[in-house]
């Protein structure tokens, strides 16, 4: 096992990579890429790094020229061999052969195209523009390079004995919401902690942590450098990019109204089993699930990432009741701001009404908070969005009007077209 502590004390050469493979990054992410080179590789799209926690002042903490190194860096990565292989060879949900030849093609040949980075006051103006396929691997790299740049900001002049204490901290409260989490008959947990990490090393050690503590209670990593190298399930379906994009592109209302169905359409003729799960907030999943068509009835499972969890998942059961369908064997993925109180709350209301999965994240891989003066470390809420797609602004709702994002007047059209109301803010912690 890597001394994370001695690690974090030897970061002292010129450049120490964050991210070293293209492969670290999110499942969900190569999933979505498959699709987008498949049905939509022409669209140019902007991704732009949002900070929502401005009180954070990222251009202070982090130099610009080691940033500068870092992204430089992913730039020069391409596929190894061994991940080529994996991913060419391996059994993703039981399907072997996920990744077409010709998709595969195409991404042993991919350098991330370049990026533009300025100083705006004590943040930073990240933005990247291209084609589609290309632009989205660039999200959770990018991420990842940030909030690691934070971390080590924050740990620089800490001494040895120090981190070594810190980090001592940090294992025992993973491992004591571990131990909370063992009596949970029928838990099925898998790491969503990526986009936010500490670092690497820190999500590479809870993952083990997670491995040992809950057995075959954990299900995998959305990881997959790390599913990769631990030999785990790779885990993730499909996320709020799609229908934020394929809306952008809609022509008029009623080709707005209809462009959440048809990214999964279009999901649904690659995909099948637990790959077919709904993501039904981006526009309001009150609103998304009254228009559904009754063929997404039969797909396997919603994820619950926005709004009050409990009442999204009752939303879901009583949807799937009304379209004739039995809860018991419908799955939901709780997957928005977990903690142990909350998984444990969650899992003991619906775990006998349907089949509960929780993907943890920030609170997983970033939970520092307490452990530095000032509470420098605490977690933060960090995203990096694609804000337009052919020159057109793209907007997301949320069943959370805090997560809400895209220009006001289009923020208008979108809430009327898919008929959104009043909305229960709800506080955005990571």
């Amino acid at each position: 096992m890597i001394d994370i502590a001695t690690r974090v004390w030897n970061h002292k050469w010129k450049i120490d990579p964050i991210v070293r493979s293209l492969i670290d990054t999110d499942f969900y992410k190569l999933l979505m890429c498959q699709s987008v080179f498949r049905n939509r590789p022409d669209t140019q799209v902007t991704f732009s790094l949002i900070n929502r926690s401005t009180h954070v002042p990222l251009a202070h903490l982090i130099d610009e020229g080691e940033l500068r190194e870092q992204l430089d860096h992913i730039r020069t990565l391409s596929l190894t061999r061994g991940e080529s292989t994996w991913m060419r060879g391996n059994t993703f949900y039981g399907k072997r052969q996920m990744f077409t030849p010709a998709f595969m093609d195409w991404f042993e040949q991919l350098r991330l195209p370049p990026y533009h980075l300025e100083r705006v006051g004590d943040q930073y103006e990240l933005t990247f523009e291209g084609a589609w396929p290309e632009v989205m691997l660039w999200e959770i790299p990018a991420l990842a390079v940030i909030m690691e740049l934070r971390s080590r900001a924050v740990l620089r002049d800490m001494g040895r004995f120090e981190l070594q204490v810190l980090y001592a901290r940090a294992m025992t409260r993973v491992w004591e919401k571990v131990e909370r989490l063992r009596p949970l008959e029928g838990l099925r947990l898998a790491d969503f902690g990526t986009r936010r990490r500490h670092s690497f090393l820190w999500q590479d050690w809870c993952v083990q942590a997670l491995r040992e503590g809950l057995g075959a209670n954990f299900t995998g990593t959305s990881n997959c450098l790390i599913a990769k190298n631990r030999d785990l399930e790779a885990i993730g379906t499909n996320a709020h990019e799609l229908p934020m994009v394929y809306a952008a592109l809609a022509e008029g209302d009623a080709a707005l109204a209809a462009a959440p169905y048809e990214v999964l359409a279009d999901w649904h003729e690659e995909h099948e089993g637990n790959l077919r799960i709904i993501l039904p907030d981006t526009y309001g999943t009150e609103g998304f699930l009254a228009h559904a068509p009754d063929w997404l009835a039969g797909w396997t499972g919603i994820r619950i990432d926005s709004g009050d969890p409990a009442t999204g998942a009752e939303t879901a059961i009583r949807w799937w009741r009304d379209r004739g369908e039995d809860p018991r064997e419908k799955l939901v993925i709780f997957s928005d701001g977990l903690d142990v109180d909350v998984i444990e709350t969650l899992h003991r209301q619906f775990a006998d009404r349907v089949r509960v999965s929780f993907g943890w994240g920030t609170m997983l891989t970033n939970d520092f908070r307490g452990l530095v003066e000032d509470d420098r470390l605490a977690p933060f809420s960090l995203v990096c969005k694609a804000v337009s797609a052919n020159g057109r602004a793209t907007v997301k709702l949320s069943d959370n009007p805090n997560k809400a994002m895209g220009p006001e007047a289009e923020i208008a059209r979108y809430k009327r077209v898919f008929g959104v109301g009043g909305q229960v803010p709800v506080e955005v912690v990571v």
